[in-house]
This record gives structure tokens, C-alpha cells and sequence, in this order.
């Protein structure tokens, strides 16, 4: 850290390996919990300092996700009281869980990045010396892990951030850095989900149904399938983002308000005539699934998040054998099935989160291959960070990713 050079405005770097004494920060503190477009506020901080196992890294430009529009509603999660109840002293949260950045200072422990490193930063954090990842188990089910830049502080919606050395991966070197702080938390979010629960793995031919096809996780679920040589179907809220998933690969895509058949189910299911009732309008929508695959061709894996209003017809459609996994909730927690159709035919449900470092390895391999894109749909200046989660939270957010300038002019103006 510089002992001359107390900071310097955003948008600029100091010269390579230089870190000043404070930065700026995109706060959410107590006391402003609401609105996103209020919560989040630009203040002058302290840098943080290092662990033996951390980086530093300039943040060239961060990626927009929901986790921090909770944050900045302070629900369901108070995430600075959490903190604080732990024993972490900071009354302020600096969120944002995706970037990419430059590594300017090393941990002392560190020797797989430098200074000078161009790299993107995935969520995944834990403790190297919980006994369940020095087993070489997978961190994923650590009692420590934690999501950086959500469950953590330090996240990326500022000019420098502190990370765990493995959660830097190389930046794909054809990225602008706006595009490469796009998709490492849906990409490899979607990765685990179509790639990790052996054996319900895509494999060549594989049909899969995608819920929200047009949104961030759904995008990159859409080029993981196709780059699998799998064939995807993707479920979207409105026509006018079926051209989307097309252009992304979908073999076919399905506007869920072509049916009325969704919501929980209640015990009235148990009803012969009920029963009847609700089977015949979900062997309709799978009909419409057939019509893309081929008759017969059920979905051997379901990409499931809306959960309430979904996942007792995404049960009820996979094939035999085959797996519905789910990484959220987005219409409500409170799922549920005809078990039936679980057990007779012996179907999986899986629940997954985020993704351990192979799984995130997997994502950014793809990405440098140019197998996957990460869909930037559009850039935000620093000073629109509360805005743009503000977006989010409306559900105006434009299909596709969103990624907010830091350190880097926006590209064809600046650096790249």
C-alpha cells in the first residue's frame, strides 16, 4: 500500500502494483435498507487489508446480480447484522459478486497469481482450513462457504476488492471487461446444474427444458446444452424474447402464458376428478414440448428456479430416470409434486448452488473457447449502480446480463 497516494478517482488506475491508502465504494449501510436506487451510495473508504491466501485486485468492472438487490432491501437477509453478530466490525456492505480486474497486491501465502494478472473472480469463498475441504471434499458443502460480495463484504462494486486467490480464473482474452464481469455467477451457477450431479449430466441428443430462458442463468443454461450437443427448450414470459433464445440456440421455445395450468399443488390433487383435471393441461404443455423434440422425447434434465408456480409440472414432465435441479425460488419457496411420479418413475430432484472451482473452471473454459457468450445486455456507469438494481428489482432489467464500469472505460472509448 502506498504511503503517498491516498486515492484516485474512478475510472483511472494508479500505476500497476500501487494501491493507494483509500477507495471508492458503491455502500449499502443499515440505515439506508429499501429502494436499491437509495440504498447503494458512493463514500471514500479504507482498503482492506490482506490474509495470507487473498488477493487484491483493481476491479475493472463488476457484474449486476440479485443477491444485492436483497442486500439493499435488507430482506430476507439483514447481510451487515449477520456480519456483525460474527464478529466483523464493518457497518457498511460493498456488494456485487461478479467482476473482472487486474491483480495489484498478493497475500503472502500466494503462488498461483501475480501482480499484472488479468483475471475474472468467481463467488465461491471458504475456509481452506475447515476439515471438510482439507479432506478434499467439495467446498460447495463446507459449513464455511460463503457467497463473496453477498454473504461477505469486500464485493466488487468498488475500485479495489479482496478475494481468495482461487476465486481468480483468466480473463478470456477476446472480453471487453465489461463482458467478462458478466457471467462467471450465472455461468458456472448453470454449469454445476447441468454438468456436476452425475450421472444426470447432458450428454449428446439430451432434451432439456430451460425456465427463463431470457434471463442471465437461463442464457447460459440455453449454450452450456448446445455446446453439450444437447437440445434445449426454452421457457420464456413473453414473444418478444423468443428471438433471444433463438439467436442463443434453443431448438425451441415455449411462452409459459400459453398455459394456465400453474401454482402449487393442494391436497385437492388427491381427487380423482382433480387430478384428471390438472394432468390433462400438463400432458398439454408436455405435448407442446414433443412438438419441438419429437413425441415421446421427454426432458431428461429440467433447469428449474421459479420453483412455486413451476416445479410440480417440471416433475411431472421429466423423463423417467431423468432430473428437475433447482437453484432458487424466484415465484415462491413453498414447492410442490405429485410424488407419485417421483417415486414410480424414479426421478431426481436436486437441489444445487452456486459451484466449486472445477465447476467454475468448466464455465470459463467454454467462455474462452467462445462456446458460450456471456450475453451482456447492457453497461451501466459507475454512478448507476443503484439504478440498475433498481431495475432488477422491478423486473425491467433487459434480457441477458448487466455489468457496471469501474476501473475501465466503457469499450471503444477506453481500455479494453
Amino acid at each position: 500500500m502506498s504511503e503517498n497516494l491516498e486515492s484516485v478517482p474512478v475510472g483511472t488506475l494508479p500505476p500497476l502494483g500501487t494501491v493507494p491508502k483509500k477507495m471508492y465504494a458503491q455502500l449499502i449501510r443499515p440505515e439506508r435498507y429499501g429502494e436499491p436506487k437509495d440504498a447503494f451510495q458512493e463514500e471514500l473508504i479504507d482498503i482492506p487489508e490482506l490474509a495470507p491466501d487473498e488477493v487484491l485486485v483493481a476491479v475493472m468492472a463488476a457484474g449486476v446480480n440479485y443477491n444485492n438487490v436483497w442486500a439493499a432491501l435488507g430482506y430476507p437477509v439483514d447481510v451487515i447484522g449477520a456480519r456483525n453478530k460474527k464478529g466483523e466490525p464493518e457497518k457498511f456492505h460493498i456488494g456485487g459478486s461478479d467482476a473482472s480486474g487486474i491483480v495489484y497486491a498478493v497475500g503472502s501465502e500466494v503462488t498461483t497469481h501475480k501482480v499484472g494478472d488479468e483475471v475474472v473472480i468467481h463467488c465461491g469463498i471458504w475456509d481452506r482450513n475447515d476439515p471438510w475441504v482439507k479432506a478434499g471434499k467439495d467446498p460447495m458443502f463446507a459449513p464455511s462457504e460463503l457467497i463473496w460480495g453477498y454473504e461477505t463484504n469486500w464485493g466488487s462494486f468498488a475500485q479495489f476488492t479482496k478475494v481468495q486467490a482461487h476465486q481468480c480464473l483468466p480473463k478470456p482474452a477476446h472480453l471487453s471487461w465489461e463482458e467478462a464481469a458478466a457471467y462467471m455467477l450465472v455461468g458456472a451457477t448453470a454449469y454445476r446444474m447441468l454438468m456436476h450431479w452425475e450421472p444426470n449430466t447432458v450428454q449428446k441428443d439430451d432434451v432439456v427444458l430451460i425456465w427463463g430462458g431470457a434471463g442471465g442463468l437461463g442464457a447460459m443454461a440455453i449454450q452450456i446444452v448446445k455446446a453439450m450437443g444437447g437440445i434445449a427448450v426454452a421457457m420464456v414470459s413473453s414473444d418478444d424474447k423468443i428471438e433471444f433464445c433463438k439467436k442463443l440456440g434453443a431448438d425451441g421455445v415455449l411462452n409459459r402464458k400459453n398455459f394456465d395450468h400453474w401454482g402449487p399443488l393442494t391436497t385437492e390433487i388427491n381427487k380423482g376428478e382433480e387430478f384428471g383435471k390438472w394432468t390433462k393441461k400438463a400432458r398439454e404443455f408436455g405435448k407442446a414440448i414433443w412438438e419441438i423434440t419429437g413425441k415421446g422425447n421427454n426432458p431428461k434434465i429440467v433447469f428449474e428456479h421459479p420453483g412455486e408456480s413451476t416445479l410440480p409440472t417440471s416433475v411431472f414432465v421429466v423423463e423417467t430416470g431423468g432430473m428437475v435441479v433447482i437453484c432458487a425460488g424466484t415465484t415462491g419457496f413453498n414447492a410442490t409434486a405429485d410424488l407419485r411420479y417421483l417415486w414410480m418413475r424414479q426421478k431426481r430432484l436436486q437441489g444445487s448452488h452456486f459451484a466449486n472451482d472445477d465447476n467454475c473452471k468448466g464455465i470459463n473454459d467454454l467462455v474462452i473457447a467462445k462456446k458460450v457468450d456471456p450475453c451482456l445486455s447492457k453497461t451501466y456507469e459507475w454512478s448507476g449502480t443503484g439504478a440498475c438494481h433498481q431495475l432488477m428489482k422491478d423486473n425491467k432489467h433487459p434480457p441477458g446480463n448487466m455489468a457496471i464500469l469501474v476501473g475501465a472505460e466503457k469499450e471503444g472509448l477506453g481500455r479494453k
